[in-house]
């Protein structure tokens, strides 16, 4: 998993075999696979909670990656309601959001997945991946 610094684009939404966690699904990390978009290959995502991952701000600070319109045209994420903005505008369920780049070994086309994990009510964690989807860096 890396950061992305560059402008991207994003072309499609990779499939995904599962995307939510609850609890225990998620320790010590929750583990799901996508197919590329490009190759058929199956690929493998480990997320590890409060380990893995980018904060979403990152990519929509500026414009510098993204911009918060591409983030919500995507539904990679949702504008965050009033009363939990303390964790950013946009985020998936209204929970703290990170996202993480990877690539397809078969075929090195680039991907970025979108997550959020927290504790959704007293005793209930979620981690839920919005999606992986496949992008380009502008030059």
């Amino acid at each position: 998993m890396y950061s992305i610094s560059d402008k991207i684009n994003i072309i499609k939404k990779a499939s995904v075999t599962k995307s939510n966690f609850m609890n225990d699904e998620a320790l010590p990390s929750a583990i799901t696979t996508f197919t590329c978009c490009n190759c058929g290959h199956e690929n493998t995502a480990e997320i590890k909670p409060y380990e893995s991952g980018f904060p979403i701000f990152q990519l929509y600070n500026e414009d510098k990656v993204l911009s918060k319109s591409e983030l919500l045209k995507h539904g990679m994420v949702s504008e965050t309601s009033q009363r939990m903005l303390h964790f950013g505008e946009l985020t998936v369920n209204d929970q703290p959001t990170l996202y993480f780049g990877t690539d397809c070994p078969a075929c090195h086309s680039k991907y970025i997945g979108v997550f959020s994990y927290g504790e959704k009510q007293p005793g209930l964690s979620i981690l839920s991946i919005s999606g992986i989807w496949k992008y380009e860096e502008l030059k």
